[in-house]
Order: structure tokens, then C-alpha cells, then sequence
């Protein structure tokens, strides 16, 4: 099914990956602007289907402070993913020995944490739309030949989402318990979450240079 159509008419962000697919479209990784995208973000994130997320009661303003202060960070990023200059999903990324998921497992090295959220559903089914769209995201993930193996710890009542990753690849692990973190800039209370873990895809291939998209 094809997500909301919402087109963004300004984004001061370049891209910085870009996935050309045929009969598909260009699938646009470009990094969250918390003033520009607290719209849609906000609307996406207040949905009852976004419980998990979070941020269920949330103001816009909140959810702009969020994001600025994951946009401050080195070590966590957010990703609006556009298919051409429709947003289609919410991509973050992070490094799990600077997150509080390094205390339930053993972090490797070229170990890389995501978290993905679709964009609401509304119209006429689109076949091969979600699959299509996570194997771009898949490419986005691997771009950077040093990252080996993608991190995943959804809340462990979300059913939806651990389905999601087993239907990519990710290796269920178990369940762990992420502590809270109770911070000025941040609170993230303890959460019951599914480990699973996705090594580089096999049909992936290692590319010294970085894909063609890749700005």
C-alpha cells in the first residue's frame, strides 16, 4: 500500500544517499531537519499505530526538541526517506557502544543500531511498495563497507515490527531489558525489548568506492 502522500515544497538538506530504481522511483536518504520535518514527523508519531515509538501525546515543539537534539549528536542520526519528494518513512541510525542497548549485549565492531517507521498507509495497495522500499534501505544501511552487521531492538510487545525484521533477515536473539536513561537533555524509560541482528546481506555487495548514489 502507498503511504500519505505529503510533499515537502523546501528542504534546506542535500541528500545523502540516493537509490535509483526502476519503475520504482528515487529513494532520498536526507538528514532530519527538526524545524523543517516536525510536521510530518509529528504527524506520523501521534498515531496510535506509533505507540512504541514514544511519542504518542506529543507536541510538535517536543518533537522538534528531540530531533535537535539528535541532530547535536555524532554518534545517533535521522534520516527522512522520500521516494522522489513524498516522505515515506523515518530511518535512524546509531552506534550501539555510545547507546544503552551496549549494556545487554556484546557490541562487535562494525556493529551499526536502526530503527525504521513507515509512513501511514492510506490508499490503493502498491505491490512490492514495502519491500522494495527496505531494500533501499538495506543498501543505505550497508553503504559503508566498514559496517558489517545492523542492530535491532524492538519493544518486545510490538509484533508488527519483530515480524517486519524477521521477514528482512534479522536473527532473533531473545529478550532484553534496555535500562532507563533519565537525563536533562533526554529521558527514555526502561523498555522490554527483542534483540535481533541482520549481517550483511549476501546479494550486497562490499563496494570500496560507496555506491553511486552516495553523496
Amino acid at each position: 500500500m502507498r503511504p500519505e502522500s505529503t510533499v515537502l515544497t523546501t528542504t534546506p538538506r542535500a541528500d545523502v544517499f540516493t537509490d535509483t530504481v526502476e519503475d520504482f522511483g528515487t529513494v532520498r536518504f536526507t538528514p532530519v531537519d527538526p524545524a523543517t520535518d516536525s510536521a510530518v514527523l509529528h504527524a506520523w508519531v501521534a498515531e496510535e499505530r506509533a505507540e512504541f515509538w514514544g511519542m504518542n501525546g506529543a507536541s510538535r515543539e517536543l518533537v522538534q526538541e528531540i530531533y535537535e537534539d539528535v541532530d547535536r549528536r555524532d554518534t545517533h542520526h535521522a534520516y527522512l526517506v522520500r521516494l522522489d519528494d513524498e516522505p515515506v518513512a523515518l530511518f535512524q541510525t546509531y552506534q550501539p557502544e555510545e547507546d544503552r542497548v551496549s549494556e545487554c549485549y556484546e557490541v562487535r565492531e562494525g556493529d551499526i543500531g536502526v530503527h525504521l517507521m513507515l509512513a501511514p498507509i492510506t490508499d490503493r495497495p502498491r505491490p512490492g511498495f514495502s519491500r522494495t522500499l527496505i531494500t533501499s534501505i538495506l543498501r543505505f544501511t550497508f553503504h559503508d563497507p566498514a559496517v558489517l552487521r545492523a542492530v535491532g531492538e524492538p519493544d518486545a510487545r510490538n509484533e508488527k515490527a519483530i515480524a517486519l525484521l524477521g521477514r528482512i533477515g534479522f536473527v532473533r536473539q531473545g529478550e532484553i531489558t534496555l535500562p532507563e536513561i533519565d537525563l536533562p537533555e533526554v529521558h527514555l524509560p526502561e523498555k522490554r525489548a527483542v534483540l535481533a541482528f541482520l549481517d550483511r546481506p549476501a546479494w550486497l555487495p562490499v563496494d570500496k568506492e560507496g555506491p553511486s548514489g552516495l553523496m
